[in-house]
């Protein structure tokens, strides 16, 4: 079955993040987001693409900060009232009901109840002529004390962190699932007779 180039979206399992930022008059602003990459495991940034026509892209251009928010898969409806063409001076926390968290590094809020809150700084901001790629410094990053396991990791079969794959006219909400496997990052750098450093 072939399907369109642009529909990328319905083979790539995505994470479904909120973006809360704060406009330069004061208003809060949360918008549901799906295209967010961490750059390179090394690094602290972090990339987001945004339409060019955006609240969130506006407040980060105005205040040069913003707060991914990861919400788990029971804040379904909270993300799809939040997904809604509000116009700028609508405060998305109040209409769906989320409660503000106080952010270590940024004036912007984080909300409550996320598994993991990334308080980040405009870095860089490349625009092309239909969107525009958001590069971030990560300034602050907090996992939910509810959802860490003895060894520090995100315990995600508890935590259900949000994804989607998109359909035809339709997405599906998922959550990550154990695949049976656990590896070292050692080992996919490494090949039959390489010798150990």
């Amino acid at each position: 079955m072939m399907l369109k180039p642009f529909e990328r979206e319905n083979v790539l399992a995505m994470p479904v993040v909120l973006i809360s930022t704060v406009s330069g008059s004061g208003v809060a602003n949360v918008a549901p987001w799906g295209n967010v990459t961490p750059i390179l495991r090394p690094l602290d940034e972090i990339v987001i693409a945004s339409a060019l026509k955006r609240d969130t892209l506006d407040n980060i251009r105005e205040t040069g900060e913003f707060v991914i928010n990861v919400p788990p898969a029971s804040m379904i409806d909270e993300v799809m009232i939040c997904s809604r063409l509000y116009p700028p001076d609508v405060d998305e926390f109040a209409e769906a009901g989320l409660s503000k968290k106080t952010s270590s590094t940024v004036s912007a809020p984080g909300i409550a109840g996320c598994v993991a809150w990334i308080e980040c700084k405009l870095k860089e901001e490349i625009v092309r002529d239909k969107y525009s790629l958001v590069i971030g410094k990560v300034t602050g990053l907090e996992l939910n004390e509810d959802f860490v396991t003895e060894d520090g990791d995100l315990d995600y079969e508890n935590a259900e962190p949000l994804c989607m794959l998109c359909g035809g006219s339709v997405i599906h909400y998922t959550k990550p699932v154990r695949a049976g496997r656990t590896a070292q990052y050692s080992e996919m750098f490494s090949w039959p007779g390489k010798k150990q450093d």
